[in-house]
């Protein structure tokens, strides 16, 4: 049976959860339209994240590749269309660092950019059926989501396996991160988590019928 391998973000910052985290612990497992799911959780540090991740696609070896994080502040899920070999951290990772102007990867072939091998269009139009408010997004930012983004893609490149589908998708804010926002700051807009359980779902079916 073909293999996605699906990975999500532990919390960081101020949040208290990470909804990708609940995401895809929940779809851990399972079987989606003929595609096994195999979730893994990534740490929210650049080096140790890009270390695990080539980790998991040695292991499993997997026929498609969706990783998944939190964009607080976004009001809808996104695909990210491109990856930069670039860290500009606002704020600290996980290990308390600030990465300014520093490459993702510094691998001497590795280039400036990816773009995402996911079939991005009929993902989206996947979710309007699906009555799931989405967009592409054209910046994955400049924070870790994007550096296992870039490493992702690179590693699959480099294994001779750029034909897997692999991107990024981005997930709002759940209530329990929106509800942690002091009162003085602005709200943040957010989807209930069984929403945004069901959007990476439906991104997994697509990938499935691709594959199937």
């Amino acid at each position: 049976m073909p293999t996605l391998l699906l990975t999500g973000f532990e919390p960081f910052h101020t949040h208290p959860v990470n909804p990708s985290a609940e995401a895809v612990g929940t779809l851990d497992g399972l079987e989606v339209g003929g595609l096994r799911v195999q979730s893994a959780l990534l740490p929210v540090e650049p080096h140790a994240a890009a270390h695990t991740l080539r980790g998991l696609l040695a292991t499993h070896q997997p026929d498609a590749v969706l990783l998944t994080g939190l964009a607080a502040g976004r009001p809808q899920v996104t695909l990210e269309r491109v990856a930069v070999n670039v860290m500009d951290f606002a704020i600290p990772d996980n290990a308390g660092q600030i990465y300014r102007d520093a490459p993702a990867c510094t691998d001497a072939s590795a280039p400036a950019a990816f773009l995402s091998t996911l079939p991005l269009r009929p993902i989206l139009a996947a979710w309007r059926e699906a009555g799931i408010p989405g967009h592409i997004s054209n910046t994955a930012g400049l924070y870790v989501c994007n550096v296992v983004m870039y490493h992702a893609l690179h590693a699959l490149a480099a294994s001779g396996r750029a034909g897997v589908p692999c991107g990024f998708l981005h997930v709002p804010a759940n209530a329990e991160v929106a509800l942690a926002v002091p009162e003085d700051r602005p709200a943040l807009p957010y989807l209930p988590q069984p929403e945004i359980t069901r959007a990476v779902r439906v991104a997994v079916e697509v990938l499935a019928g691709r594959l199937n």
